[in-house]
C-alpha cells in the first residue's frame, strides 16, 4: 500500500502537510485491465454500506466475475445499498460513445448482454439497476469510502484506459466530486425494466 493509504494526513518526509497532493489518491493504474482480479473482489466483499457502479456496457464486471450478481445479492442481503447504472442501449449517449470507439451499434449489443447477468437482482430488496442516457467521462466503481475511477479518452476502450484508486479521506475532495456526480446520472436515470425493453425492441424490429 502507499504511504498515504495507511496514514492520510501524515506530515510527508519534508515536513510539509499532505494538503494540495491528493491525499485520496492511493493508487493508480495504467489501464483498468491491469486492474488485479483480486482487488476488485475485495472491495466488493469488503462493503458494508453501499455499492455503486456507473458504467456504459461494463462487461468485464462480470466476465472477469461469473459469480458477481450473487454476490452482489449477498452484500444487499447483509445490508449493503446496490446501485448499478448502465447506458441505455437505445440512447444517444451509447450510439456517440460507440462511433467514437469506432464500434458502431456494437456498443448497445454488449449493453444488453452485460444487463442479463443482473436481472436476478431487481426483485432482491436494497438491488437497483438504472439506465442512463448520460455522457460519461468517467466509469465508476464505489465501494464504501473507496472509489475506482476510470477515466474516458477519446475514441478508447475503457478497457485500455488508465485507473485510478481514491479512498475518502476528507469531505469536498477528489472522492466526495465523484460520488455527487455519480448521484446526479443516477437521479436522471430510468429504472431497467426487462421486459418492458424487450417489447419496444420487438416492436423496433
Amino acid at each position: 500500500m502507499e504511504e498515504t493509504f495507511l496514514w492520510p494526513v501524515a506530515k510527508s518526509r519534508t515536513g510539509q502537510s499532505g494538503a494540495g497532493v491528493g491525499i485520496e489518491l492511493v493508487g493508480t493504474y495504467q489501464n483498468r485491465a491491469s486492474v488485479p482480479r483480486d482487488v476488485w473482489l475485495s472491495l466488493l466483499q469488503g462493503t458494508q454500506e453501499q455499492i455503486d457502479v456507473l458504467v456504459f456496457s461494463g462487461t468485464f464486471f462480470a466476465q472477469s466475475n461469473p459469480y458477481v450478481a450473487k454476490m452482489l445479492t449477498e452484500r444487499a442481503a447483509a445490508g449493503v445499498r446496490v446501485r448499478l447504472c448502465f447506458g441505455d442501449p437505445r440512447g444517444h449517449a451509447a450510439a456517440i460513445r460507440g462511433r467514437e470507439e469506432g464500434i458502431g451499434n456494437t456498443l448497445a449489443a454488449k449493453i444488453r448482454a452485460s444487463l442479463t447477468y443482473y436481472r436476478a437482482l431487481l426483485p432482491k430488496a436494497g438491488c437497483e439497476v438504472r439506465l442512463h442516457d448520460t455522457t460519461l467521462y468517467n466509469s465508476l466503481f464505489r465501494y464504501d469510502d473507496n472509489l475506482l475511477v476510470n477515466p474516458h479518452i477519446w475514441g478508447q476502450p475503457a478497457s485500455a484506459n488508465p485507473l485510478f484508486h481514491l479512498k475518502k479521506a476528507q469531505s469536498n475532495g477528489w472522492f466526495d466530486n465523484y460520488a455527487q456526480s455519480f448521484d446526479a446520472v443516477w437521479a436522471g436515470a430510468r429504472p431497467w425494466n426487462p421486459d418492458q425493453e424487450e417489447t419496444a425492441a420487438h416492436g423496433q424490429d
